[in-house]
């Protein structure tokens, strides 16, 4: 899916990169890393604009629009870039599965990731394109979940009427809301991963 963005000239949408020379790796940094400052700096999404960032990182409009249709996918990066690697589940049993997964959920070493996620989170709820770009990004990890579950289900461990996709829901809900929005204070984040699991499990088991 290809986003409209204002081009370099201020005409036509660009629907995709276009060939030429090779990326810059550092130039995809700058960029990521500007965007990122501005944002954790109090820049708003809707005043975050591609003259900016590209200011902030010392390129060309024209070089960050190479690399990206519009600022949504641009910021979608961002996300991307602070987020931990997904670990590959063992398959020796659901809960230590399912604690794996959902410990790494809203961790990062990047500082900024505390403001920038809760200023992004209220857009994807009122942008339908920055919408399915960020279910495009939390996919993979919803999808190992499931993988977990669907498992769990042809074991035995757990209930063969499982509603898997509610599931998912239920335990990736919690986490994110607590560790990204700090929703409930009087929760403690450490252990949260194992607290969350074992609760739904109670329900899950087989009966």
């Amino acid at each position: 899916m290809a986003i409209s963005a204002e081009s370099k000239d201020g005409g036509a949408a660009i629907a995709a990169r276009p060939s030429g020379r090779p990326r810059s790796a550092r130039a995809d940094e700058a960029i990521i890393d500007a965007a990122l400052d501005l944002l954790a700096e109090g820049v708003g999404v809707d005043a975050l604009s591609i003259e900016s960032v590209a200011s902030r990182a010392g390129v060309g409009k024209a070089t960050i629009y190479r690399r990206w249709p519009g600022k949504y996918e641009l910021l979608m990066d961002c996300v991307r870039s602070m987020k931990m690697a997904q670990p590959e589940p063992r398959g020796e049993n659901v809960r230590d599965d399912l604690i794996s997964l959902l410990g790494v959920i809203g961790l990062n070493d990047d500082s900024r990731s505390e403001k920038v996620f809760p200023c992004l989170i209220p857009e994807v709820m009122k942008n339908p394109d920055l919408r399915v770009l960020y279910q495009q990004l939390i996919e993979p990890r919803r999808a190992r979940i499931r993988t977990v579950l669907q498992r769990g289900v042809a074991t035995g461990e757990l209930r063969a009427d499982l509603d898997i996709e509610l599931t998912t829901l239920m335990l990736s809900g919690p986490v994110v809301m607590q560790r990204m929005l700090d929703w409930n204070p009087a929760i403690q984040r450490d252990g949260l991963a194992e607290r969350v699991v074992d609760a739904l499990l109670a329900g899950a088991a087989p009966r």
